[in-house]
């Protein structure tokens, strides 16, 4: 039986006072960030873009955590109310939102509930957002450039690559001051980088662009919706107890560290050939979460069938909202 929505344990004033705390930083950093770079024609605009993505972002991110707290619940979980997490001028303002499970998983089904519940009801919210977001977004012109605009370029493997080549100049007796100047004297421009769904979302929204045309001057509602994607790909990584990882362990029980260690091994791969931000991740994923997952109260109960096609509509999700490279840089 589903237990009541708020619990004795749960203090509804700090969740609000953090989440009206996550709503400000968020609203101040996305200002902050794009101050330099966007051309309000007024005071009142530019509030209005800082509040629609603050709104935007934190309905994702809310939903995602209530889509836990609310599955948790109707299995009798003893689970918190979400806890945002405010961080102002860091990322977007915000670490996100946890929630914290405080009783055990009774069984594999309501471990599949509970995991695919959040990353599927903030990518539902995400959606929506994304494609309206988008229709009121710019088509510009395409910085071009060569080196920077390149996919791979912020890799280990390319960054890697150009330290050894500057101490291969510098034991030449070459000047590697006058080199790295050269490279950094052209100024960049830092996009978002594309997943499937942010490249559907302008194909419906504005047709097939023609060579040398793209959509990057972003509404901020697509902002939200491409932080709120990132999150649901970090979430849904087969990895501890991450949403991916609750799936991995309802499918395979033990077996899911192995699932885990081939998951940390394709980020390694993501760090190596695409871009070197998602060491990160890898570390975090890794050091801190771990590969180990508690087990649930009834092991024995089978997973039905149903739950395993939800498990691979989070796969189908973690592949649509993948972006191998998050930012890049090209040149103007």
């Amino acid at each position: 039986m589903a237990s009541a929505l708020f619990g004795p344990k749960d203090r509804p004033r700090l969740h609000a006072a953090l989440l009206g705390l996550t709503l400000l930083t968020t609203a101040f950093t996305y200002d902050w960030l794009f101050r330099g770079s966007l051309a309000w024609p007024s005071l009142s605009e530019r509030v209005e873009e800082a509040v629609l993505f603050s709104l935007s972002l934190v309905l994702i991110l809310g939903s995602h955590e209530m889509g836990h707290y609310v599955l948790a619940r109707r299995h009798g979980v003893d689970t918190s109310l979400p806890y945002f997490i405010p961080l102002p001028y860091v990322g977007f303002g915000t670490l996100g939102a946890v929630i914290r499970i405080r009783g055990r998983i009774p069984h594999r089904n309501a471990l599949v509930d509970i995991g695919a519940a959040g990353p599927l009801m903030g990518l539902l919210v995400a959606l929506p957002l994304l494609l309206w977001g988008m229709y009121h977004s710019d088509v510009v012109d395409v910085p071009v450039g060569e080196g920077t605009g390149l996919p791979g370029a912020s890799s280990l493997w390319v960054l890697g690559r150009e330290l050894w080549q500057e101490l291969a100049a510098w034991r030449a007796g070459g000047d590697v001051e006058a080199l790295a100047s050269a490279a950094s004297s052209a100024p960049a421009h830092v996009v978002f980088g594309d997943n499937l769904l942010m490249r559907f979302a302008k194909w419906v929204t504005h047709g097939p662009l023609p060579r040398g045309k793209d959509v990057l001057a972003y509404h901020p509602t697509v902002v939200a919706a491409w932080v709120g994607m990132l999150v649901t790909t970090l979430n849904l990584v087969p990895i501890g107890q991450l949403d991916g990882g609750h799936l991995a362990y309802a499918l395979w029980g033990q077996r899911a560290r192995g699932v885990g260690k081939l998951a940390a091994a394709g980020l390694l791969g993501l760090c190596l050939l695409a871009s070197a931000g998602w060491v990160v991740w890898l570390g975090l994923a890794s050091a801190v979460v771990g590969f180990r997952h508690p087990p649930v109260v009834a092991p024995e109960d089978p997973l039905s069938s149903g739950r395993r096609w939800v498990c691979a509509a989070c796969l189908v999700a973690l592949v649509l909202c993948l972006i191998p490279i998050p930012l890049r840089e090209v040149a103007p």
